[in-house]
């Protein structure tokens, strides 16, 4: 493994990744080393550590890649000292490919059937640019299946045009033509204009391929994928050809035109279509990461978003014709009642709907209302507020709230309810804590984010599998309450012994420490170490055990406190000089989060929700005109800008140039999810149920 270039990559100190490299092989997980290795990564955080757990896992794969192409090689009897030095000194996919390419032959080509008819002679002698007569050089040539003098220097210049292409220092000048100056090009197929209406600003579409943003790079290739368009990447031909001119040719005359020829050849038949595909490819992957990063950051924001806590929920599963399911939930998140409402037209039961709801908060306790934002979610919205009750209502977000109900995780949670019951547990939840109620569902399906669907998928769910772990491990995990699909992702553990931990939890009642966790079948000291600080009890024998403090480091604490000559509870309050016990095993940013913890004990870290307020007159984009000034709640963030909520059906275009005055980089510098916002609408288009509005236009 190159450390130094890893090193070198990511800026960090060589030592320092070798610490990192050396706890991950050891089984220590990412939280885990951010959170109570500081002392040996240099307080490195989360993104860093992943970095180099990326940048390690890349560098395997290229030398498993070199072990394969110097086994090939070697099994051709063509592996020698020099080539073998070569390989083993390169650490860049691209380039060691072209070193194997000449040894990569899996059809036979043009160059090998002329090789065959014995013209290798000639194209060596065209390519030493020596004899001014190649016609009469090619002469000796003309025989067997090689019927003339043309067919002979035909069959040299194929085989130069793959020399040509083969020879790294060739692919490396056109390589980077095409990363610095590369187009991309495309336009509607002709016969499927009308059909593709979506892709409309790509018909005759061209930009700088370096330049492109990622959502306009995948919107393109979805496009040609569906078959609307056709993509090219292009380069200056004329350019091309004359830098490898510059490079090959060194006379004129009759050697010198065949090998224009050859080179023009292998331009058009070998190198472009080649490095098209290497660039595209390589462009793909580099959207392919900006949008999961997109994506993985708003999952990341949704996943902490404030939760409401341990109260008891009225929840609305919204609806016309079939009515608004109604789900009570207590303060552990276990349904009490359900039943359905009928508001809306046809039926427009009001009054028999507000006796229900005003009953049912009577008698649950319930302060907080939860309705899906879906299909008569605002109309829902509206009747609750209505009715002039004395707590707080809130829209959810109910993208995937459907693939929930349908999973098996709903069916065994509630075997006995329908889908639409459900749909409104899982929506009260959400508002009760979005994390525990979210980590049930597909990322993919929770409905934020950019092109999510044609991204590569494997990427997409290993991002999304850490931002999950990383969420759930930031906010810690109470051992009492967590379900196994919440506990699954706490570093170390995993399905298996999240479900043992809820089923021994069963047989004890509850944990009343930590240290009982070591009674779990399977769970051994690693899992254990991993997992500990991470695991919360309430109540318990130990205050400590409600805190992110690691148990390996409670002796420090007694310590700590007994030379303070303090109590936990005065810790709050006192502001110790933890210079002075700093020592080889525990070293000053350990010392700084253990006195954090120790000053709020048992604080959830994702703050308080607010409730959802929306212009009491707006519901559809009818009651919409230019000019006007409405609430909103930020609903996604791209790369181009956020989708608010306006209180309507449609989600309004907050453009990035409408956010703020400054240039920004990607709105999320300024904006997050669920948060509400002022904006003025700028546009509104009926036709294409699309509708344009400003922050930055607010006050003007």
């Amino acid at each position: 493994m190159n450390l130094h270039l890893l090193s070198n990559q990511l800026g960090i100190n060589q030592r320092i990744v070798q610490s990192v490299i050396t706890l991950l092989e050891d089984g220590a997980t990412v939280p885990f080393i951010a959170r109570y290795r500081k002392e040996v990564t240099n307080s490195l955080d989360e993104v860093q550590i992943e970095a180099i757990e990326t940048g390690r896992k890349q560098q395997l794969v290229l030398i498993k890649r070199k072990e394969t192409i110097l086994k090939a090689i070697q099994e051709q009897g063509k592996l020698d000292d020099k080539l073998k030095t070569l390989i083993g000194g390169c650490w860049d996919i691209n380039q060691l490919e072209d070193i194997y390419l000449p040894f990569k032959k899996s059809r036979k080509t043009r160059a090998d059937k002329a090789k065959e008819q014995g013209l290798e002679g000639l194209a060596k002698v065209i390519s030493a640019q020596r004899n001014p007569n190649v016609k009469s050089a090619a002469k000796p040539f003309v025989k067997g299946s090689v019927k003339s003098v043309d067919d002979a220097l035909q069959g040299a210049r194929d085989i130069i045009a793959e020399w040509v292409s083969e020879n790294p220092k060739s692919r490396q000048m056109i390589r980077e033509m095409f990363t610095k100056h590369a187009q991309l090009n495309s336009k509607v197929v002709a016969n499927k204009k009308e059909d593709a209406q979506v892709y409309r600003d790509y018909f005759a579409y061209s930009e700088k391929l370096s330049k492109c943003p990622s959502h306009r790079l995948l919107a393109v290739w979805r496009g040609e994928e569906e078959g609307f368009l056709r993509v090219s990447i292009d380069v200056d031909k004329e350019r091309a050809f004359e830098r490898l001119a510059r490079y090959y040719i060194k006379s004129s005359g009759a050697a010198a035109d065949q090998l224009e020829l050859a080179i023009k050849d292998s331009l058009k038949r070998l190198i472009f279509p080649s490095l098209a595909n290497e660039v595209k490819k390589e462009a793909k992957a580099k959207a392919d990461k900006e949008a999961i990063k997109v994506f993985a950051s708003n999952v990341r924001q949704l996943l902490l978003a404030p939760p409401i806590g341990e109260v008891a929920v009225l929840a609305l599963d919204p609806g016309f014709r079939t009515g608004c399911k109604v789900a009570v939930i207590d303060a552990n998140g276990e349904l009490l009642f359900d039943t359905a409402i009928y508001p809306h037209p046809p039926q427009k039961q009001v009054a028999k709907a507000t006796d229900e709801i005003k009953h049912l908060i009577r008698k649950y306790a319930v302060k907080h209302i939860a309705i899906g934002n879906g299909t008569a979610g605002r109309e829902s919205y509206d009747f609750i507020k209505s009715l002039g009750l004395d707590l707080e209502v809130h829209l959810v977000n109910e993208n995937g709230a459907s693939i929930y109900s349908a999973s098996k995780i709903a069916r065994d949670e509630f075997p006995d309810k329908d889908i639409t019951v459900r749909g409104a547990v899982s929506i009260g939840r959400r508002l009760k804590d979005p994390l525990a109620e979210l980590v049930k569902i597909d990322p993919k399906s929770i409905g934020v984010g950019q092109y999510q669907h044609d991204v590569n998928q494997v990427l997409l769910k290993e991002e999304l599998e850490k931002v999950v772990s990383s969420c759930v491990n930031a906010v810690g995990i109470n051992l009492n309450t967590a379900s196994p699909h919440v506990l699954q992702f706490v570093s170390g553990l995993g399905p298996k012994l999240a479900e043992n931990i809820v089923n021994y939890r069963k047989d004890i009642g509850r944990f009343e420490s930590r240290v009982q966790l070591k009674k779990v079948p399977r769970m051994g000291a690693k899992a254990f170490e991993q997992a500990a600080g991470f695991l919360r009890v309430r109540d318990g024998k130990n205050v400590l055990d409600n805190t992110g403090i690691h148990p390996e480091r409670y002796a420090v604490v007694k310590q700590l406190l007994k030379k303070e000559n303090i109590t936990i509870e005065k810790a709050k309050s006192y502001k110790p000089d933890l210079k002075q016990y700093v020592s080889e095993a525990v070293g000053l940013p350990t010392l700084q989060d253990i006195w954090k913890e120790l000053q709020k004990p048992g604080l959830d870290p994702r703050g308080e929700a607010v409730a959802t307020e929306f212009s009491a007159d707006i519901r559809s984009m009818t009651d919409l005109s230019e000019g006007m000034v409405l609430s909103a709640v930020v609903t996604n963030l791209t790369k181009f800008g956020a989708f608010v909520d306006l209180g309507i059906k449609e989600a309004a275009l907050l453009h990035i140039s409408e956010i703020v005055d400054k240039y920004i980089s990607d709105p999320s510098e300024v904006l997050h999810l669920n948060q509400q916002i002022e904006v003025k609408v700028l546009s509104i288009d009926v036709d294409r149920k699309r509708v344009g509005v400003s922050m930055k236009a607010v006050d003007r």
